[in-house]
C-alpha cells in the first residue's frame, strides 16, 4: 500500500461530495458526521470510519451546519493488497462506528511522525500501520454491537477523552475527572485503561504533544510560545517530554519537516 498524503487534525466547515479520484480515501471522524449511504444520509457519532474506493462517490457533512473533525488517510493498493483486504473482509464505502477509534488514529499518527522522520523505512512502516488499520475495520463490519460490554461510565470516559484531544491547552487533572465522573482515583485509573488500553496521563500528554507538532509544522512560534499554548508552566519540561515522546527536539522535528 502507497500511502500519499496523511492529514490529522483536519477541519473543514461544509460537506464533502463528489467522485473520488484514483486514490482509496479513509476518513476517522472526530465529531458526528451526516454520511450519504445507500441513497440516504444517516447520522453517525464520533470514531465512525469509512473507506472510499477509487471511482465511488463520497458525501458527508457535519451536523446543523457545524464544522467537521476527522483524520484522513490517502493511498493506492497493488493487486496483491487488494486480495489481502478482500480476505480480511475490509468493507468500503460503508460508515464503520468504531468501539474504540484509538488504535486506528495512533496507527495514523505513527505514519506521520515516520514521515517527519524522514527514515528509509517509512514505506515498509506505511505497510504495516494500513494492515493494522484494516484489520480493525474488518473487526468493526463483524461487530453488530459496538458497545463496549462490562465498562461502566463508557459514554461519560469516551467525551471525557475526547474534550482532552480536543482542548489540549487545558489543565486536565485527574482529581477533576474523578469529581466529574463520582468515582475515586484508583477507580477512575482502572475504568479508563480498560476502556482505551491507555493511561489518563499518557492521553493528555499525547494530546498536548500532538497540538505542538502541528503548532510546529505550520507556524512560525517560538518553542516559547508553542510550549505555554500547550498548556506547559515550564519549556524546559515541555522540551525534555517532546523529546521522550518524539525523539528528537521541538527545534529538530521543525527543522526535518
Amino acid at each position: 500500500m502507497k500511502v500519499t498524503r496523511i492529514g490529522m487534525g483536519e477541519q473543514r466547515t461544509s460537506g464533502a461530495e463528489g467522485i473520488v479520484d484514483q486514490d482509496i480515501y479513509l476518513y476517522l471522524f472526530r465529531s458526528s458526521v451526516l454520511i450519504g449511504f445507500d441513497g440516504e444520509e444517516r447520522l453517525y457519532g464520533s470514531g465512525t470510519a469509512i473507506l472510499y474506493s477509487s471511482g465511488s462517490r463520497q458525501r458527508f457533512r457535519g451536523l446543523n451546519g457545524k464544522g467537521l473533525k476527522y483524520d484522513m488517510v490517502c493511498f493506492r493498493m497493488s493487486s496483491t493488497d487488494r486480495q489481502y483486504a478482500e480476505s480480511v473482509g475490509v468493507p468500503f464505502n460503508k460508515p464503520l462506528p468504531l468501539l474504540d477509534e484509538f488504535i486506528v488514529s495512533t496507527a495514523i499518527r505513527s505514519m506521520e511522525i515516520y514521515r517527519n522522520d524522514f527514515t528509509a523505512t517509512g514505506a515498509e512502516a506505511d505497510e504495516l500501520f494500513m494492515r493494522i488499520i484494516l484489520l480493525r475495520l474488518s473487526e468493526a463490519a463483524a461487530n453488530d454491537n459496538p458497545e463496549p460490554r462490562g465498562i461502566p461510565k463508557y459514554g461519560e470516559l469516551k467525551k471525557l477523552r475526547e474534550n482532552i484531544y480536543d482542548e489540549p491547552m487545558q489543565e486536565w487533572k485527574v482529581e477533576s475527572a474523578c469529581k466529574l465522573l463520582k468515582v475515586s482515583r484508583t477507580y477512575f485509573h482502572r475504568l479508563y485503561f480498560s476502556a482505551f488500553g491507555v493511561t489518563f496521563q499518557q492521553d493528555v500528554i499525547e494530546s498536548k504533544l500532538l497540538y505542538a507538532s502541528e503548532l510546529l509544522r505550520e507556524t512560525d512560534l517560538s518553542v516559547n510560545e508553542i510550549a505555554e499554548m500547550c498548556g506547559y508552566e515550564s519549556d524546559s519540561y515541555f522540551m525534555r517530554q517532546f523529546k521522550q515522546h518524539r525523539g528528537c527536539t521541538p527545534t529538530a522535528y521543525r527543522r526535518k519537516k
